[in-house]
């Protein structure tokens, strides 16, 4: 007799992930703000690095007819799976507007774009100044002039501890835990995993080897290899809960946050 496959056993990691993790639309929406407060004009072509399934350049085609997108990655499983399973979903006429790249983000080429963006902390896997600086010289190369480059960071007194969080989501619950984390290398071990109401979960969906990157360092790194300026965009509190608001506001100083997230954007 056949047993009963469990919700674990049933379900798709790229999918828990995209559901708990990602939020594509409201980033669009911020990038286009901040790009068309800096610049006068709208964003049309995007890269998008360590890009994994490819759900913000789909977003990004489907957003607007003009839209172009490059995804870059360098594993080809979740390209593939992207390609199936979002960039399937867009009209013909969308997908010949989004190109999926497997590659180096150091290493591949294109004409200028007006936005890169690394997100979910991606680039924190450049483990020293040389390798980071390497990538953030490379990001400059591929802007046109009046091109943004778009980072996300995280940091605060409970980055630097080992700790759990959930977050029940509507069919499962995602879990986010810090195993391990250095205070004098800055190095991190991470993992994510998704658990369902029947008791069975998917350990280790995704696991993340790195460096908690500061503001400061990376701001220092972007100047270095030609960047003329950076903006740091802050999220606000929900007076409410004391959580983030998924509001960034541009900030030059921020108060002492035991947990927090912000957007670095450097300007070619």
């Amino acid at each position: 007799m056949n047993r009963r496959r469990t919700l674990a056993q049933q379900a798709d990691k790229y999918v828990c992930y995209q559901q708990s993790v990602q939020a594509p639309d409201i980033d669009v929406a911020f990038l286009q703000r901040v790009f068309k407060r800096t610049r006068g004009r709208p964003a049309r072509s995007l890269r998008e690095d360590f890009a994994g399934t490819s759900a913000f350049s789909c977003e990004w085609v489907r957003s607007h007819r003009e839209n172009t997108a490059f995804a870059v990655d360098l594993d080809p499983e979740p390209l593939d799976w992207g390609r199936k399973h979002n960039v399937a979903k867009l009209t013909p006429e969308q997908q010949s507007r989004v190109k999926l790249v497997e590659g180096d983000v150091r290493h591949v080429g294109h004409e200028p774009v007006d936005v890169t963006v690394a997100y979910n902390f991606s680039y924190f896997l450049f483990p020293t100044r040389d390798a980071l600086r390497e990538y953030f010289r490379a990001a400059h190369a591929t802007l046109e002039s009046e091109g943004l480059l778009f980072l996300d960071a995280y940091g605060g007194g409970q980055a630097m501890e080992s700790l759990t969080e959930e977050t029940e989501l509507d069919d499962f619950t995602y879990v986010w835990e810090q195993r391990s984390f250095d205070p004098i290398s800055h190095w991190g071990e991470n993992h994510i995993h998704f658990t369902f109401p029947d008791g069975s979960e998917i350990r280790r969906a995704f696991s993340y080897s790195w460096r908690v990157w500061t503001i400061p360092e990376v701001r220092e790194l972007l100047a270095e290899v030609g960047f003329s300026d950076s903006h740091v965009y802050w999220e606000g509190t929900d007076r409410k809960t004391g959580e983030g608001n998924d509001v960034f506001t541009r900030r030059e100083k921020a108060k002492g946050d035991p947990a927090w997230v912000a957007h670095i954007v450097a300007l070619p």
